[in-house]
């Protein structure tokens, strides 16, 4: 696709087809590095959606144009036909003229839809895009639900901190195009990450964070046909990977090389039939190939079917490794990545594209032509014994080019974040007890307009913030940005902070709890279940961050208080911090007085005209009153 030339692109985007990126402000390091530009991200956006758009309309009106001269092309040697022949003149030649021209205006009416197809995908690409930085972005991307969470660590806090589903971090990250990128972005996620590892990914996205064309290349790449939504890669690395590393079921190789030689045999026996007449070497031959198409079918059906499942959707794989391949990438973790990309010094694109070729002479058995054939032509063995050389040359690599696919392009989606939110920096690692210190720190879902920040810290003798407040006064909204932030940090992305420092940490969260009708739980019972689970992560490495939101509500006062003030405690023990919420003012009573490591602080409220109004900001000390009676007098009921 033609990209108009525009002065300083250089130095806000990596060069496409060189070795070396030429511009500055790509150094990096453990905190954010905007590289220098004149234009901000929206306006380097909305700059190419207008040049995306004006292609789109040039390849459309191209599109017309072709359109019309095939028309006229048919015509024309129709009338030059009718003409020749009403004047005994006529000739083969002008039908030849006539299709080799039509054919030609074909093949670039053929290219000029690729090339307009494309160029909407990258129309679409910074819309998403300037919708991201625009916080329009909910409902625009896409919304992995991972709805079978298991029962471990990951279920302690994806539901609560809205990871996954409609308007989640995941939505607002994921710019993959395979189901392995989804897979590896979600892990990280999910996971808290190795500290080294997060530091190899602040410098990759570092060095990623100004390669839009890159990006762009990525989003648009497939088949691009005319009507076709293959803007998805359906690919299946489980199968895939599955097949890849399974044992061969043709064991001897030398009658792959007689079924060739039969095959090469039989058409020369076809020629001779149709030259002298001779009919008996084509039956010999072809008895011989029964023969051994018989004793092979067990074998070459079960390699077929095996192959034919995990090789769908290969294309757009190929050419995304093809892509990746031809970057060159300066920090260690993105090298390693591209080093990755290779089988007996031969590119994964160049071996995933010889694969797809034979999952295309598997897909052609489906021709009634070749279904009459394949005996004479001992097709399906042949076939097979292809697939089976292909895994033993390149099938152990296939895990560690899916592993290196899927880690790239989450790396390029947290790159797209950091290039869109540039005010965002990344956390800072620090050793020593477990601790949180952040400044100005907002929840990344939440619009920029409408986002309230506040700093929060759990660090020295404060190991715990006792947050009480009257309802909807945004005591859960700041443990979700609290957590969430702190997903961000553990998974090696920019963070929603003025400033972040951090150990490393993992979360146990118990703020979305529900009864189960299924289970025949009660909200109580799924509670104290989820609290037996953080306190049993607690003991493990590295340290829990709680956040525990309303604390006990489903018992009586006096259970709510001994069992609030054991849980604490046996965090504390474990080495956890965190945050708890409540508007029960009796369990703030759990706080300094009692602990010195709880520290209190409250988020207020004020009745102004009639209407409840509310600051989100975090004050020190416990609430001084409660909103309850105003907001059943302000709806009209009668206390």
């Amino acid at each position: 696709m033609v990209r108009p030339r525009r002065r300083h692109q250089h130095r806000r985007s990596c060069p496409r087809h060189h070795l070396t990126p030429r511009g500055q402000g790509t150094e990096v390091s453990d905190n954010t590095s905007v590289p220098p530009s004149d234009l901000s991200p929206s306006e380097e956006y909305g700059q190419r959606l207008q040049a995306r758009k004006r292609q789109v309309a040039h390849f459309e009106n191209l599109h017309l144009r072709c359109g019309n001269l095939r028309l006229l092309t048919v015509v024309a040697t129709l009338l030059a036909a009718w003409f020749s022949l009403h004047n005994d003149a006529f000739s083969l030649w002008w039908l030849f003229i006539g299709l080799a021209a039509f054919l030609a205006i074909a093949v670039i009416h053929a290219k000029v839809l690729r090339h307009r197809a494309c160029a909407a995908r990258a129309v679409d690409f910074y819309r998403k895009g300037l919708a991201r930085i625009e916080d329009r972005w909910a409902g625009t991307g896409q919304t992995d639900t991972r709805s079978n969470l298991p029962d471990h660590q990951a279920s302690l806090y994806a539901t609560d901190l809205d990871l996954f589903g409609p308007g989640s971090l995941f939505e607002l990250l994921s710019q993959a195009r395979t189901r392995i990128g989804e897979d590896t972005l979600a892990h990280w996620l999910l996971s808290p990450s190795p500290l080294a590892e997060i530091k190899e990914r602040h410098v990759a996205v570092s060095e990623l964070r100004p390669c839009l064309d890159l990006r762009e290349d990525i989003a648009v790449l497939g088949e691009a046909r005319e009507g076709a939504d293959d803007l998805k890669v359906g690919l299946h690395p489980e199968a895939l990977t599955q097949w890849a590393e399974a044992p061969n079921r043709l064991k001897h190789h030398f009658l792959r090389w007689l079924a060739l030689a039969l095959s090469l045999l039989s058409i020369a026996s076809v020629i001779l039939w149709a030259e002298r007449g001779e009919k008996i070497p084509f039956f010999l031959l072809l008895a011989a190939a029964s023969i051994l198409t018989a004793s092979l079918h067990k074998q070459t059906a079960e390699v077929l079917h095996s192959t034919g499942h995990a090789l769908k959707d290969l294309r757009l794989l190929a050419s995304l490794l093809s892509r990746l391949e031809r970057e060159h990438f300066e920090s260690p973790r993105l090298h390693s990545l591209r080093q990755q990309l290779s089988s007996h010094h031969l590119p994964a694109s160049q071996a995933i594209a010889r694969l797809r070729t034979i999952g295309d002479y598997i897909d052609a058995l489906d021709s009634p032509i070749l279904r009459a054939l394949n005996v004479s032509l001992l097709y399906s063995v042949q076939v097979a014994y292809a697939a089976e050389s292909w895994r033993s040359a390149h099938g152990t690599a296939v895990r560690s080019w899916l592993a290196a696919t899927g880690e790239a392009e989450a790396l390029l989606s947290l790159s797209a974040y950091s290039y869109e939110h540039p005010a965002d920096p990344f956390p800072e690692f620090i050793e020593g007890p477990p601790c949180l210190i952040a400044e100005q720190l907002g929840h990344p879902l939440i619009p920029s307009a409408k986002c309230v920040r506040n700093s929060v810290s759990l660090c020295g003798e404060t190991r715990v913030l006792l947050i009480s407040g009257s309802n909807m006064s945004g005591k859960s909204t700041l443990m979700r940005a609290v957590g969430i932030n702190t997903v961000l940090a553990m998974a090696g992305a920019p963070v929603r902070a003025q400033r972040m420092q951090l150990t490393p940490l993992q979360i146990g969260a118990s703020i979305l709890i529900n009864d189960s009708l299924q289970e025949g739980s009660s909200r109580f019972y799924a509670e104290i279940t989820r609290l037996h689970h953080i306190c049993t992560l607690a003991e493990k490495n590295p340290p829990v961050l709680f956040l525990l939101d309303e604390l006990l509500q489903g018992t009586n006062s006096k259970d709510r208080l001994i069992g609030a003030e054991g849980v604490v405690n046996a965090l504390l023990e474990s080495g956890a911090i965190g945050l708890i919420s409540t508007h029960d003012l009796a369990l703030t009573n759990i706080g300094e007085q009692r602990d010195p490591r709880l520290h209190n602080v409250h988020l207020q409220d004020e009745i102004v005209d009639g209407k409840m109004k509310f600051d989100f900001k975090l004050q020190d000390g416990v609430v001084t009153k409660s909103n309850g009676i105003e907001l059943m007098r302000l709806i009209g009921l009668k206390v």
